[in-house]
């Protein structure tokens, strides 16, 4: 029995350098469907209305942005409410790229690109967001993103990242049979749970980047903890 009050500190399987192309693929597609099932997009298209993207042509940055899930659905939010955005995302896994390019709506201005989010602070940045990234960083990297945040978005930024709640954690399992995912996701999932934060963490890793005054930590359904700032 895993004992939730300490967080996981084991490396996932989808983060292996060594898995084959076509079974990330697969792991992609899953995790796609949990995200649909645990109404993963609503924090981060929430987090944008309240931050005023609306308001003006915008530019994005999506860091680990797997399938490309995300920033399709910032596209049609955006397209939706009639603003005008550019999106980039850039995740260091080169296998990400091909999967979220088969999924590209046509004509949306969305790029894709491989590689690490510093050698993007020369781009003019409103938001910049992650979804289900935070996590899988150690803890010097969580503390370097943070800051990157902090002086690259114009406008705000947010964090999307799972709760390590006991419910969450024993009930993964029997949704993720309910979806009928990947092995890969099966297991990983739990662990990412267990990887993942408490409030109290998180206002700890704000104090410790002197973050804590502009950023809130917020709960949100289902079993979401993010970190939001707002210019």
């Amino acid at each position: 029995m895993r004992d939730l009050s300490i967080r996981a500190q084991e490396e996932e399987q989808m983060d292996a350098a060594d898995l084959p192309p076509a079974d990330y693929a697969q792991v992609l597609a899953g995790l796609a469907r949990v995200n649909v099932a645990t109404l993963a997009m609503r924090p981060t298209l929430n987090f944008l209305a309240r931050a005023g993207a609306v308001r003006a042509p915008f530019r994005l940055l999506d860091v680990g942005y797997g399938d490309g899930g995300m920033l399709r659905a910032i596209w049609r939010w955006a397209q939706k409410h009639g603003v005008a955005c550019t999106l980039t995302g850039i995740d260091l896994n080169p296998k990400s790229e091909a999967v979220a390019k088969a999924r590209h709506p046509a004509g949306a201005a969305i790029a894709y690109r491989t590689g690490d989010y510093r050698a993007l602070s020369d781009e003019p940045w409103d938001f910049i967001v992650s979804s289900l990234v935070a996590h899988h960083m150690d803890d010097g990297e969580r503390r370097d993103f943070l800051l990157f945040q902090e002086r690259y978005a114009r406008r705000g930024w947010f964090v999307n990242d799972l709760h390590r709640h006991a419910f969450a954690y024993h009930g993964f399992p029997l949704l993720a049979r309910m979806l009928c995912v990947h092995r890969i996701v099966r297991q990983d999932g739990q662990l990412s749970i267990a990887r993942s934060f408490r409030p109290p963490e998180w206002r700890a890793m704000l104090d410790d980047t002197g973050l804590a005054d502009v950023a809130q930590v917020r709960r949100l359904f289902p079993f979401r903890l993010c970190v939001e700032r707002r210019r």
